[in-house]
């Protein structure tokens, strides 16, 4: 669907120059003199890099519609991941680098949701947060209780993430998965 200047929006998935980008922000200017413009904040959903970008009166711009759907991780195989439609049972392969950072933070069945365009995935979108029991933790230090000093522990998954040092072996610990960061101590 192709839009006017005046129509782009925040969260809009735009396609230009054969890449497709959604709009972090959006400013239409309309200045005294001159013709209008907008001052667009774009963010490319395939590279994950950021450009400005602004856009004059007389262009016009493509609009895209993103399918999402809800996936569960079954296993990794070579450079692929394998995940499973929670609906219809389909199984399609990802290619690692897409949530590479995640794959040691991320158990078998845990469920994302995953981007297509023109039906082939281009993002996953994983849990704000996980809850992992730690199978690796050294002993803190006695005395220590500034509540700042951090120790680096194994999850069960493989990931290793920095904690408190009260934090100790198998203990379940609740992990953002936005920033890979230590939340709370999770009762069991």
């Amino acid at each position: 669907m192709l839009l006017g200047i005046t129509e782009i929006r925040k969260g809009m998935v735009l396609k230009i120059e054969n890449d497709i980008y959604t709009v972090i922000k959006s400013e239409f200017v309309n200045p005294g003199k001159g013709s209008a413009f907008t001052r667009t904040k774009l963010k490319s959903v395939i590279k994950g890099t950021s450009i400005e970008r602004t856009f004059k009166a007389a262009e016009t711009l493509e609009s895209v519609e993103l399918e999402k759907r809800a996936m569960t991780l079954c296993y990794t195989e070579g450079e692929h991941i394998v995940f499973m439609d929670v609906h219809d049972f389909e199984q399609i392969h990802v290619p690692v680098e897409y949530v590479e950072e995640l794959i040691p933070f991320m158990k078998e069945e845990t469920q994302v949701e995953i981007t297509f365009y023109e039906g082939k995935p281009i993002g996953v979108i994983p849990p704000n947060f996980a809850i992992l029991e730690i199978t690796y933790a050294e002993e803190g230090l006695k005395g220590d209780t500034s509540g700042t000093a951090l120790k680096k522990v194994t999850v069960e998954t493989g990931g290793e993430v920095s904690v408190p040092i009260f934090v100790k072996q198998g203990d379940k610990i609740k992990i953002d998965l936005r920033d890979l960061s230590y939340v709370e101590r999770v009762n069991k």
